[in-house]
């Protein structure tokens, strides 16, 4: 294995640790398919046990294939191999299901809890869990102290509400691990892997975009062709990934494929067919895999030297099958209307040849680091593009200050009192089934559940804070509707303003809309001045920005404040916030149980020392889009981003701005000192150049 990759994943380690001991409850790790994902997680652990052995782990392996035995067989793999000799895994049994009294050994310090178990009828979280949670925090009779539970939720973009609402109350921090975390769920990367930092030191392998007209003929020529280079090169028998689609017309493309693979030409492929219902799935090659059953097929499909050529399966596997050997994916024509999933991707861009990879001959390198694919490119596959500050010695980061707001739940606020609010509700206490409340408790929203823990230490508190749940809930929502009320500047442990800058670092997706920049703050790492903007609108706002901070003014005074770098070049303190570690955001609440992150798209500082704010939005709908479900939530959400900014700006003391254009106009919301005025660019500019304004 290259010492490079060896020291990009343990730098990711390195910073996951840190983290660890911060006061970051919830930490993102973003890394794609194929980068040793589990290997980290793995490495991670074995790290944080071995300085802590009041920590123990809980894995949730949320997605639909085999991903807990996966995990647990890695696991104990690595331990017993003495590369992470102080994890100690249990597999929590998928046949807990169906037993009456279920015993999980409380003697390990990593569990693996299977997707299986979080069905509605499983017995486990029928108290079972929640019982084996609460023994291990709680301290003993003996003055020994509780363990302190450590979540990693392995693919967390799926989600699961029975770990979730368990989060606040049993685990002490919560990681997400994913190669598509969401964002929408607030998953923000903390720590990440690029594709191309992968790319770079041979983790994974570059992708080949094949023709899109290509036809199941080509491709299986295609594959014969490669089969024969990776058996004299590599000495791995390759495997091709078709995918057919989950409606009715997978059954012709899975005629089609089989008319094409029974071709004299073709017929010493083997070739198997996995769906989920097993008495559906079938192969050819009747001497191994025939009277076995369909996990066994999977198991030896996955060895290198594997007679299984070509594997068809439908779009809905994606996760929890390695199969490193798999070079080639093609999506049927008919199934193209998806793009392809960026989980299914990985399954062919794994290096089959990690270990010894630096033994391989030049050719045979190329070879095992390409993989092929057929199908419509999905957005993940546009070109990301690594971004760094231009920080000439912390300037850039001095210059930019911003200070940021949250939402407070109705818990932390001074003036409210929650008992005397109690005595006003409708509901007494009256013994209600304890199910049916502690299971209305866990599907409210985190801060009615923060409320909750803060109150309720005795049984009657319990039963009269659930027997007027609703009422607390619909109180918890109009508070985060008040931003007046529950809006508060983000303050550090000595309750001091924070004013956070830029992250030193950053990326952004190739989304087109180009512009050449060279004067603003960012630099990309590969010297192009070449930058993408997520939409025309916010690329237009962007060249009116840096025209602005470019002009004259009043003796050459510039209206952008600049700093200069070592051959005395300005560089206008003008930049995109690109959400990848960014800490400028702002919290708003759009209605349902939890709130939302809002992260601006540029930030400004003028030559007035002003910091200006810039969110923008477009009108102007595509007939895709065109819907009335569509408008009305991107209506909702602009106008619930004019109060947040509003009130933030009373807060702040900085300027913000909701520029929107519409048709060929732009009409731009700004906010300063709490007040709102709608004005159009011509004012804008004359509002930023005018000294009188501060």
């Amino acid at each position: 294995m290259l010492q490079d990759a060896i020291d990009l994943q343990n730098e990711a380690v390195k910073k996951l640790i840190e983290l660890s001991k911060s006061d970051k409850k919830e930490i993102t790790f973003k890394a794609p398919t194929g980068s040793g994902k589990t290997y980290m997680m793995a490495n991670f652990m074995n790290q944080v046990l071995s300085e802590n052995d009041e920590v123990i782990f809980l894995v949730t392996c949320l997605s639909k294939g085999g991903l807990a035995k996966q995990n647990y067989d890695k696991f104990t793999e690595y331990s017993n191999d003495g590369d992470f000799t102080k994890i100690d895994p249990f597999l929590i049994s998928s046949e807990f299901a169906n037993e009456e009294t279920p015993h999980i050994d409380d003697n390990h310090n990593v569990y693996i809890l299977p997707k299986d178990l979080f069905k509605k009828k499983s017995i486990l979280f029928r108290g079972i869990f929640e019982a084996f949670l609460s023994n291990i925090t709680k301290d003993n009779i003996f003055g020994a102290k509780g363990k302190r539970i450590f979540l990693i939720k392995d693919e967390c973009h799926i989600s699961i509400k029975r770990i979730d609402n368990l989060i606040d109350k049993y685990f002490d921090r919560c990681f997400n691990f994913s190669a598509t975390p969401k964002l929408s769920k607030r998953q923000v990367p903390d720590v990440e892997i690029t594709n191309e930092q992968a790319e770079q030191v041979k983790l994974i392998k570059h992708v080949e975009i094949g023709d899109e007209n290509a036809s199941v003929d080509d491709v299986v020529n295609k594959f014969e062709e490669i089969k024969s280079q990776y058996r004299n090169l590599l000495n791995i028998n390759p495997c091709l990934i078709i995918q057919i689609s989950n409606k009715n017309k997978s059954d012709d493309e899975l005629e089609e494929i089989k008319r094409v693979l029974n071709k004299s030409e073709h017929v010493d492929l083997k070739w198997m067919y996995i769906v989920e219902k097993e008495k559906e799935c079938d192969t050819n090659d009747q001497v191994k895999f025939k009277n076995s059953k369909v996990e066994k097929w999977k198991d030896l499909a996955k060895n290198n030297s594997s007679t299984i050529d070509i594997i068809i399966f439908k779009l809905a596997i994606s996760e929890g099958w390695d199969i490193p050997r798999a070079c080639m994916l093609y999506q049927m024509r008919q199934s193209r209307s998806k793009q392809l999933d960026e989980q299914v991707m990985g399954r062919v861009r794994r290096n089959p040849r990690l270990k010894d990879f630096e033994d391989l001959t030049s050719e045979a390198q190329n070879l095992a680091m390409t993989s092929w694919i057929w199908g419509v490119v999905p957005e993940s596959l546009h070109k990301s593009y690594y971004v760094e500050l231009k920080n000439l010695d912390n300037k850039i980061t001095n210059e930019f200050k911003v200070k940021t707001t949250r939402l407070k739940n109705l818990g932390e606020e001074e003036n409210f009192d929650f008992v005397a609010f109690l005595k006003t509700c409708n509901q007494r206490v009256v013994n209600k089934n304890i199910f049916e409340s502690y299971r209305k408790l866990k599907t409210s929203s985190n801060d009615v559940r923060k409320i909750f823990n803060n109150f309720v230490d005795s049984y009657d508190k319990y039963f009269e804070y659930t027997n007027n749940l609703d009422e607390i809930s619909k109180q918890s929502k109009n508070f985060k509707c008040e931003y007046d009320k529950c809006m508060e500047i983000v303050k550090d442990n000595y309750n001091y303003d924070i004013e956070f800058s830029l992250p030193i670092e950053s990326y952004f997706l190739d989304n087109e809309h180009y512009i050449d920049i060279e004067k603003w703050v960012w630099k990309r790492k590969d010297n192009s001045n070449k930058f993408s903007f997520d939409s025309e609108a916010e690329k237009e706002w962007a060249m009116k920005l840096l025209d602005l901070i470019s002009d004259d003014v009043n003796n050459n005074k510039r209206i952008g404040k600049f700093v200069e770098d070592e051959n005395k070049e300005k560089i206008y303190l003008l930049a995109k916030n690109y959400m990848p570690n960014s800490d400028i955001k702002f919290e708003y609440y759009l209605g349902g149980s939890n709130s939302n992150f809002s992260y601006p798209d540029f930030v400004m500082k003028d030559c007035y020392n002003r910091i200006h704010i810039f969110e923008v939005k477009s009108i102007n709908f595509s007939n895709q889009l065109n819907n009335s479900i569509d408008s009305d939530l991107y209506e909702n959400k602009v106008n619930e981003f004019k109060k947040m900014y509003k009130y933030s700006s009373f807060l702040t003391k900085q300027i913000f701005y909701l520029p929107i254009k519409k048709e060929d106009n732009w009409h731009i919301f700004k906010y300063e000192n709490g007040i709102e005025e709608v004005i159009n660019y011509s004012q804008f500019k004359d509002f930023v150049k005018n000294k009188n304004n501060i």
